[in-house]
């Protein structure tokens, strides 16, 4: 959805509510925007029939507001803080299979959980920033192969003359990170140096080689073993290293940087002066692993580790990065129910809940026009169920209605059993979700619908609809410009 070109106004607003939902939740993308269209689809009738637009957007606004006080009022907290340590990954791994049961993982669900899980508890408890969790992809093996590595991992820099003799394994290695490039060049462009001796230019060349020796010496001097650096490190530097049993990699990526950085204790450093002990990090072993058809520079045991990397394997690119993105769902979903500790059951559950909680509701305490819009509203969260059904190629007709009775019975989460084709309580079948997820899936769909409502209608710019489009000259610049600059008129006979 990032990458289409998107033009008309309301399908504009549909894919920011999705976007919204991703960087909010990370999951329930498809749900707002399936919810928020099937809203309008309701009401469209009552548009039609000349009710006021701020009378309905008035009744979605209630509506909305009574729809998450009531999921707020049936979410189950099921991480207690007595809980054991057992119990709260148990659940969360549930949490992460829920958000993986619609994605082409999921017969490898109970592999990726416990990646997922582990992963985020990794992080540091008091951020969790998903940013620190790196995602590797390497074609080849299967999704089995896949690693989860408890520190860093990034693949092997490009590399000059002598790395081969470079040792490729330590156990509890110093590490240096630098911003500094460590190549020999000489001086820039447009310098100027006048000599009148030849003994003189020798001087200058010997200054720029004593540059780049004096950083050598100055990093051999630290007793780092592993030397990392955002800029190149040339083959002098690279050859100069490998004789002294040290570990290099050049042009290393920033976000890897700030892992290794976060994950050994390391400090960047932007001169090669005055490095001391303590701006150097530390791992319990650092080695370069091959995996699949690349190499990996791999620093684990790290005792400042709050950073993890996922290393995905799979057959195709496209496969893997499909992988990638279901990962991410996941990660978010446990992000979230460690801040958000209640959740509800999925598979349309809560939605029928709401539907039967809300028409009930509206017809014994909402009068007039705004009783058919909540109504609505509650007819329309039945949209979620169906579309699940008509996914899995059930009979949504049939599965709806026997919904609709277990909900009147009072079964409170009572949704589709996609093993049987039938219905089951899905709380008990742990198909678990975030209460937060529907929380702010149905606030982001009403404000979307409420604003698409409130448009009476839209003006097309035609000239900005065609960017490429030249105006029009003004009169005589044609002529003018067939003549060419610097030429006279020409002469008339």
């Amino acid at each position: 959805m990032k990458l289409l070109d998107i033009v008309h106004p309301a399908a504009r607003i549909l894919t920011d509510i999705a976007r919204s939902q991703d960087a909010e939740v990370g999951d329930g993308t498809t749900s707002v925007v399936v919810l928020a269209g099937e809203i309008l689809k309701e009401v469209r009738d009552l548009v039609e029939q000349g009710v006021s637009s701020q009378t309905i957007i008035k009744g979605l606004r209630r509506a909305s507001a009574m729809a998450v006080n009531k999921v707020k009022e049936i979410a189950v907290d099921m991480m207690d803080a007595s809980d054991s340590q057992e119990k709260k990954v148990e659940t969360l791994r549930r949490l992460a299979a829920t958000a993986m049961n619609s994605k082409l993982i999921k017969r490898n669900s109970d592999f990726f959980t416990k990646m997922v899980v582990d992963a985020v508890l990794s992080l540091d408890q008091d951020d969790l920033n998903e940013r620190l969790i790196g995602v590797k992809k390497v074609t080849g093996g299967g999704l089995q192969d896949s690693l989860f590595v408890d520190g860093v991992a990034f693949k092997k820099t490009f590399s000059y003359a002598g790395f081969e003799q470079q040792p490729k394994h330590f156990e509890n290695p110093g590490i240096v990170c630098l911003n500094v490039e460590l190549e020999l060049k000489s001086e820039k462009d447009n310098a100027e140096v006048r000599v009148e001796q030849v003994s003189e230019y020798q001087a200058i060349v010997d200054a720029e080689w004593q540059i780049i020796f004096n950083k050598l010496e100055a990093i051999y001097k630290t007793g780092a073993k592993v030397v990392l650096s955002k800029l190149p490190i040339g083959d002098l530097a690279t050859q100069y290293f490998a004789d002294r049993d040290i570990f290099c990699a050049g042009r290393v990526a920033s976000d890897d940087m700030d892992r290794v950085c976060q994950a050994t204790g390391a400090a960047t450093q932007s001169t090669c002066t005055d490095i001391q002990e303590r701006h150097l990090g530390t791992c319990g072993a650092f080695e370069e692993r091959q995996i699949g058809g690349e190499r990996f520079n791999m620093f684990s045991d790290c005792p400042r580790a709050k950073t993890c990397t996922l290393v995905l394997r799979g057959g195709a690119e496209q496969f893997i990065a499909e992988v990638e993105r279901s990962l991410h769902d996941a990660i978010m979903i446990v992000k979230r129910a460690l801040r958000n500790t209640t959740i509800v059951a999925g598979g349309g559950a809560t939605e029928m809940e709401l539907s039967s909680y809300m028409h009930g509701f509206a017809d014994r305490n909402v009068p007039h026009k705004q009783q058919a819009v909540v109504k609505a509203f509650a007819k329309a969260l039945e949209v979620i169920p169906r579309q699940l059904c008509d996914n899995a190629g059930f009979d949504a007709t049939d599965i709806l209605n026997r919904l609709r009775v277990e909900h009147r019975k009072g079964n409170t989460w009572a949704g589709v059993d996609f093993d049987n084709e039938g219905v089951r309580d899905n709380m008990v079948a742990f198909v678990w979700e975030p209460s937060l997820v529907k929380v702010n899936a149905i606030q982001a769909a009403v404000e979307a619908s409420c604003l698409i409502l409130s448009v009476d209608e839209t003006i097309k710019n035609e000239e900005s609809a065609q960017p490429g489009q030249q105006r029009g000259m003004p009169p005589g610049a044609a002529q003018r410009a067939l003549r060419g600059r610097g030429r006279g008129m020409p002469r008339r006979g």
